[in-house]
């Protein structure tokens, strides 16, 4: 069985491709657009037209994609960045009415629940009691269980493009003032979670996400490229000295450290924060950084529970059902909007041609 799964979030509009016999996603082909709709946003959060336009055209292209590789869906849904902008159902009307892809907007509990289930399959049964960190561009999701799906979920307003926005922008690079209140808000909002997690003793705390991938880049952990089998992982001393590595640079001077990406390099100091106060809350000395994410779990979920599971989600996580005449998901063609194409889109993974 051949399922895409598109992910919306802050920096980038994700497809991916997987075969998921036997309930492991193998990934065939994935791609992303870089529409950062993070930086398209008003005062109140509402997203901007164009980002709006945007997104409708690279959730079109990503439907497009799956199409032509005969793959069930995509399943669609959006992160923080849709879910609390004040035109939520305004941007979902659009993308539902110019593409025929019901994209909905699961709350973060929701997501934190997805990401642990893509941890504990990743990192199997020998991890014991797992707690789970996942910082995203507008939100940190925490969860822990013992068994397949979480006891206790936590979705924060603590996203490093959140944080950036709201703290780091009045000097580059900030001063010890804008560093201390950041690392104020940082420990109130996680006061009571981190209390929660020490309570329940992990034997194993996995981060996940791009900004944690980055982070450990920088702290001394193996490159992408030597696959996602090689073990990686986080201390609580490496992030303290990424936390003064990152504050000492300005934000376009921390692209050439080990890691950064140039795209992510403003609100990795933001991210460096949150990662290094939530482990030191948590009594975390060493975290293991996993591969597999949220898109892994949407994936799991919907190979292992059927498509009913996703059915549930969608009727329930804000979604705008395709007026009548949209375009549908799963045969025809996608129009884009007059005179615009798709964004440039990168392919990260090609595996196999579709067939023929």
């Amino acid at each position: 069985m051949r399922v895409s799964v598109v992910d919306a979030g802050s920096n980038t509009v994700r497809l991916v491709i997987a075969d998921v016999e036997g309930g492991v996603p193998l990934p065939v082909h994935t791609v992303k657009w870089k529409l950062r709709l993070s930086e398209h946003l008003g005062p109140d959060g509402t997203i901007a037209d164009e980002a709006v336009r945007r997104l409708v055209e690279a959730v079109g292209a990503a439907s497009a994609t799956a199409r032509r590789w005969q793959a069930a869906g995509p399943l669609a849904f959006a992160t923080t960045v849709v879910r609390t902008a004040p035109n939520r159902h305004e941007v979902l009307h659009r993308v539902a009415s110019g593409t025929g892809v019901r994209m909905c907007t699961p709350p973060g509990e929701t997501e934190a629940e997805l990401t642990f289930l893509a941890a504990r399959r990743w990192l199997g049964w020998k991890a014991g009691p797992l707690a789970l960190l996942d910082i995203g561009g507008g939100s940190l999701e925490v969860a822990f269980g013992r068994g397949r799906m979480p006891g206790f979920v936590a979705s924060l307003p603590l996203g490093a493009g959140r944080l950036t926005r709201e703290y780091l922008t009045l000097q580059d690079p900030p001063g010890p003032k804008e560093l201390k209140e950041l690392r104020r808000r940082v420990r109130h909002e996680l006061r009571d979670v981190a209390a929660r997690i020490r309570w329940e003793r992990p034997r194993t705390v996995a981060v996940t996400s791009r900004t944690f991938q980055q982070l450990a880049r920088l702290c001394g952990a193996p490159p992408g490229r030597h696959g996602p089998f090689v073990e990686r992982e986080l201390t609580c001393r490496d992030l303290r000295e990424a936390v003064r590595a990152l504050a000492a640079l300005p934000a376009a001077e921390r692209a050439g450290l080990p890691g950064i990406s140039a795209p992510r390099a403003e609100q990795s100091l933001a991210g460096a924060v949150v990662g290094h106060t939530a482990l030191k809350l948590m009594g975390v000395s060493r975290a293991v950084v996993c591969p597999w994410a949220i898109r892994e779990g949407v994936l799991l979920r919907y190979a292992e529970d059927g498509a009913d599971w996703w059915t549930d989600v969608t009727s329930t996580a804000g979604t705008v059902t395709p007026a009548a005449g949209a375009v549908p998901t799963t045969v025809g063609a996608v129009t884009p909007a007059a005179g615009a194409g798709a964004p440039p889109a990168t392919a990260v993974l090609r595996v196999a041609g579709p067939s023929a």
